[in-house]
């Protein structure tokens, strides 16, 4: 790539995670003659789509999740595999020759003792300056399980799915996966492919599902339309065209939903994309079970009062974003501890940070962390433009 001429800086652009949003973010503030450095706290760039499970493909399509500037390989298909996507980030660090430092972890943010810019405490007693900070530490953070009552003491075996990797260890199995959103359905899809003996599906609140292409229209475009509606009128037309795409699971014990599609997007439950759990629920290979309410002792007691003794539990439970930490007493995040703004916005308390791959739209997470990335380099390199010219330079 050929080299961009540097808007002069005394500190640069700091962007904590090497993530797709941290790289993006990188890429753009570079082509806009703004230097950013990628602090990572592991020792690769994209850390969380290595630990993702085997069989994990994009939902989006391949020319929909490119990120600024680099286009995926055709040679992904249309539904890249999480592997490549790696391989891809990877390339996208090199091609767009962005300065990322592996093995630093960033502990806190602070304001910079002369108002100006911000201060980083980082691993090894490390204090980095910056002028702007970009936080990109990821939506997928975390790994949360519920504090099910007797869940310490439960005697079978329990983990969180982001330390499942394939089926292999669970075959001849009976499994119990909690958790009927993307990662959980598609778990569950794996276990039965790979030969697990039984597996049950806990489910809380019935899912909207979606086929992830219909006649070669892929959903995430829908998405994208969808985007641009009013709330209510996509909550109206999705369950017309769910009857249409979609079969009724009532009698397999999967109902359809009873709130709005768009209104549960809004409140951050994004549509199950069908990669095979509507043909598992059909043929009884995955079957839906109430909720999960407590352990006791090998025993699991759901919502309806059964109990049952699976060999092990898989909870897909989601992640927390983890941010209080970092970010201390700068009143940036809302009660559910998501930041209170994303993109080219910082919040009017602590102008100067942004953040990006905090929220999960319809339109697919690594579009939205491109145009994040577009919208904050341009609104950094105006500001750094004019102080620039503020100070005759």
């Amino acid at each position: 790539m050929n080299d961009v001429p540097q808007l002069h800086q005394d500190r640069p652009v700091h962007i904590i995670g090497g993530g797709p949003g941290g790289l993006a973010a990188a890429a753009a503030l570079r082509a806009h003659g703004v230097r950013a450095v990628v602090l990572e706290k592991s020792d690769s760039v994209g850390a969380s789509w290595r630990r993702h499970y085997d069989r994990l493909h994009l939902h989006t399509t391949r020319a929909r999740s490119a990120l600024p500037g680099l286009a995926m390989p055709r040679s992904f298909g249309r539904w890249v595999a999480r592997d490549d996507v790696v391989r891809y980030l990877e390339k996208y660090a090199e091609y767009h020759e962005l300065e990322v430092v592996t093995g630093v972890e960033v502990s806190r943010v602070v304001r910079a003792a002369d108002g100006e810019g911000w201060v980083l405490h980082a691993t090894g007693g490390r204090e980095l300056t910056a002028s702007e900070v970009v936080v990109a530490t990821g939506y997928n953070h975390t790994p949360r399980i519920p504090d099910w009552p007797g869940r310490d003491t439960y005697k079978g075996e329990l983990l969180h799915a982001g330390e499942y990797r394939n089926p292999a260890p669970y075959a001849g199995r009976d499994v119990l996966v909690v958790g009927v959103g993307n990662t959980g359905a598609e778990i569950a899809v794996d276990l039965v492919e790979g030969g697990a003996a039984r597996v049950r599906l806990a489910v809380r609140t019935a899912p909207h599902i979606v086929r992830r292409s219909t006649a070669g229209w892929p959903a995430q475009l829908t998405g994208i339309l969808c985007r641009r509606l009013p709330v209510g009128l996509v909550d109206r037309i999705a369950p017309r065209v769910a009857r249409l795409s979609v079969p009724d699971l009532a009698e397999h014990g999967l109902p359809r939903p009873d709130t709005g599609l768009y209104t549960r997007v809004k409140e951050g439950a994004i549509p199950v994309q069908d990669v095979g759990l509507i043909a598992a629920v059909q043929s009884g290979k995955v079957e839906p079970v109430a909720a999960v309410e407590e352990f006791d002792d090998g025993a699991v007691v759901l919502a309806d009062g059964s109990r049952i003794e699976p060999d092990v539990v898989i909870a897909a439970t989601g992640y927390d974003r983890a941010l209080e930490g970092l970010l201390g007493d700068l009143d940036v995040l809302d009660a559910r501890g998501r930041p209170v703004t994303h993109g080219a916005r910082s919040p009017h308390q602590a102008p100067g940070l942004y953040f990006t791959g905090f929220t999960n739209p319809i339109s697919g997470m690594l579009r939205e962390m491109a145009m994040d990335a577009e919208k904050i380099a341009k609104h950094i390199a105006r500001g750094t433009s004019r102080a620039a010219r503020a100070q005759g330079r």
